[in-house]
Formats: C-alpha cells, structure tokens, sequence
C-alpha cells in the first residue's frame, strides 16, 4: 500500500508544497508554510449540529440595529479615525514604526478612559511596570483605574482580565505575547494568530474593546501573518517622520466607520498632544510675499489642508542640472517641468531645480500640480506671488488645468483661511493661470497701464 504523501501550505496566500520549506515559493514570507494534511484529517467526517435558541438564522429585517454604543476616547483626533469612538467588542490593530509614539498614545487613551470611571487594564509585555509608571509621570497619565500588568504568558493575562474585570484592554504588543499551548517563539507565524484569535475572542464574549500594537517590518507592513489583519475590525497606521513632532493615524480598515479618515498629533516632551485644526503646520510665517512660493489645498483623508510648496531656481553649468525634491513626487516634478517649458515657454532644462513642502507634507496626489508649477514660475522669473493667491488643479501634458477630487471642499477651506483668489479647473489651461496669477504680482501703476494700453 502506498505512503500517503504529505502536502504543505502557506497559510499567507494558499501555495503548495509536498516538502517543507522555511520561506514561501510564492509570496516569500518566512515560517508560513505548514503540514496541511493534519489539518486536512482533523476535519474529516465532520457532522452537523443542531441550531437551537438564538443561533438559528433569522431574516436580517428583525435583527436588531444599533444594539452597540460608541464611547469617546477623550481624544478627538483618535475618535475620529474610528469613526466616532470605541465600539464595545472591537478590536483595534495599531501599528507604526518603532519610537512613533504608538504606546503613548494608547497610555493617553488609557488615561483619558479611567478618567471617565472605566476601568482600564494596560498589559505592556516589552517595558516593566515601572518603566510604564515612568511615562505615565512624564504624560499625565496617572489615575487608580487604570491598572498596569507587565506579563508575556496569554493565560496570565487572560487571569488579569478575569481578576480586574476591565472596560477596556490594552495589549502591548501582540508580537511580544506567546501561548504555552502553542509550539514556537513569540512573534511567530502560529503564535500571533493563537494569541490575536484568543484575545479577539475573549473580546466579542465580553463586549471589551481590545486596543492590540503591532510591529511592523523594514517594508512598513504589519509583521505576523496576514490573518492578523483579517480577525480584527479596525487597522489603524500610526506614521510620521522623525525629524518632526507632526504624527498622523490613519484607518486602513475599519468595520465601524470610513476609512478616509485622518487624525493629526503632536508629540512633546509631555506627551502626545492632538491638532484639531493643522491649519497652520504647512504654512510659513514670512510678513513678505517670497519668488518661489504657492498656497495649495491637499486633501487628508476627508480634511482639506492647507499645504505651501516652496521652488527655487539656480543658474547651472553642469551638463545635467539637478533636480531635487523633499516632500513631492520626483517623476511629477519632472513631468510639469517639461510641460511648463513646453507649453508655457518657460525653460528651466538649464538651470537647478529644488522643490520642497513646508512642514514635512508629503503630497502624492495630482492635486498639487498647479501649485508646483506656479511656484516653479514663480521662482524663475523672481516674482512672488500676493499671501491671498491659492492654486489647486491637476495639469496635463497638452497643459490643460483638471479639477482635483474634493474641489469645492479644498475651495471652501480656502476661502476660509482667507485666500480670495482660487485657481483651478476655471483656468482651463496653463497659460491662462500663469497670466492671471503673474497679474496679480503687478503693482497699482502697472495694472493703470495695463488697462489704458
């Protein structure tokens, strides 16, 4: 009789193997592969169960709507990228790089709740209790509701849970947790999917919103396997660059609400402070009007934010001049430069090129093309432009002016932070907003003569 053969799986996108091998054939994910056969035994000759009670399916018309009530965080920024607060039984992924900010913020979220009158269980498995204490000092964040738990073994925090009897749970972080009834080292593939199931479980049982940190990998990706994603209900991406204390979350998933959404921070010596309006951040503070600056309105998520882009223009020798951007897209600034030499007739093929953002933005959408060839413009001929000038539009090769998504928004938000001249889709092409925009930079004599002539 023959040997069965045993077959083996990855449990990221499905790929088969009749051999173990430690990294996946098709997405090259590492400790994902395992024996599918046993798994494949256990499930034979399954049978049905009976349905009784509350678990036999019913038309969707009678099941209940609104059966769950949001809480708030006390963070208005953090609300609003879950949609307007904490379902009870939801669990929160949150992930971002190492030193973002990820457990300080959740220890303010912790602090804001056992504020409230919830009880807040915070379990860190990588710092002490002592060390938790230590920020919580330095933050703010000290309150007798809020209970901290330094534990790495899942049934010790499952004990810590039966024993607080917490509102709210706090798991930090779910690659640092490891199950005793699971072969393997913490972080690994089998691991996380045994103590993220077990946790999310725990949480529909309960109606306890569990907040879970996620590390993530050299690439930006959430590390664990991509079943992690899938079991909770909301992603939530803590991001921003060191170099600055600007922070932003954003929801890749959420169950519970949109996922456009954008919450912007501030992080302080004392901690993590919110930035209802951002206003402000993208924006120079210079009294006089600057060659080689232009007013844009991007859009984050559903907030129109005002952004300043900022050009300069150097006379070069070198046979191929450089071209240098912080904060935009390099192939696009190379793509308006050659529309702007070839259809406004303004050549810059022989000069240096350096365009940057205010603030640390980083802008990827076409929105902002306007702006950076008015800046661009600007710098070249050495006029700036009036504070009251904005530009939002995408431009294209024949250098026609398209309308950006959000375009009444992105005006509105600039009338309201008081620009009273918009170029956009209005425009229609390149020319025409150049004219009007280097019209404005005239002065009272000049448009007399303008209009006499």
């Amino acid at each position: 009789m023959a040997r069965p053969q045993s077959s083996y799986r990855c449990t990221e996108c499905g790929w088969n193997s009749i051999k173990w091998v430690g990294r996946c054939g098709e997405c090259q994910s590492w400790g994902t592969v395992e024996d599918a056969s046993a798994a494949t035994a256990s499930t034979r000759g399954t049978t049905s169960i009976a349905v009784t009670g509350n678990r036999i399916a019913r038309p969707i018309t009678e099941a209940r709507s609104g059966s769950f009530q949001r809480w708030q965080t006390g963070i208005g920024e953090f609300d609003r990228v879950l949609g307007g607060g904490i379902v009870p039984g939801a669990a929160v992924l949150l992930s971002g790089e190492p030193g973002v900010g990820k457990s300080t913020l959740l220890l303010e979220v912790a602090s804001r709740a056992a504020a409230t009158g919830k009880r807040v269980l915070y379990v860190s498995a990588e710092e002490s209790v002592d060390q938790v204490r230590l920020r919580a000092e330095r933050t703010g964040a000290m309150h007798d509701d809020l209970f901290l738990a330094s534990e790495v073994d899942l049934g010790v925090i499952l004990g810590q849970i039966e024993q607080v009897q917490p509102d709210l749970l706090i798991a930090d972080s779910v690659q640092t947790i490891s199950s005793a009834s699971v072969d393997g080292i913490a972080g690994g593939t089998s691991q996380v999917r045994e103590v993220a199931s077990t946790l999310i479980r725990v949480a529909k049982q309960k109606a306890l919103p569990v907040l879970i940190v996620g590390h993530v990998t050299k690439d930006g990706t959430i590390a664990g396997p991509r079943l992690l994603e899938h079991l909770v209900d909301v992603v939530c991406h803590f991001e921003g660059d060191r170099q600055t204390a600007l922070r932003f979350v954003r929801a890749l998933k959420n169950r519970f609400g949109p996922t456009d959404e954008v919450g912007c921070f501030d992080m302080a010596g004392d901690g993590i402070h919110e930035v209802p309006d951002p206003s402000g951040l993208f924006m120079s503070r210079n009294g006089a009007p600057v060659s080689g600056t232009c007013i844009t309105v991007a859009m984050e998520g559903r907030r129109a934010l005002p952004v300043e882009i900022q050009a300069l223009v150097v006379p070069s020798s070198a046979p191929q001049p450089r071209r240098v951007v912080n904060g935009v897209d390099a192939s696009r600034v190379a793509m308006l430069l050659a529309v702007l030499e070839r259809r406004a007739g303004i050549k810059l093929s022989d000069a240096d090129v350096y365009v940057s953002t205010v603030g640390g933005m980083k802008l990827t959408e076409p929105g902002a093309d306007l702006a950076i060839v008015l800046a661009l413009a600007s710098a070249a001929r050495d006029r700036p432009y009036p504070h009251t000038l904005a530009a939002i539009g995408e431009i294209s090769l024949a250098g026609e002016i398209r309308a950006a998504t959000g375009a009444k928004q992105r005006a509105n938000e600039a009338g309201r932070l008081g620009f009273t001249t918009v170029l956009g889709a209005d425009a229609e092409h390149l020319r025409e907003a150049l004219r009007v925009a280097f019209s404005m930079t005239k002065s009272p004599r000049e448009r007399e003569l303008d209009a006499a002539f």
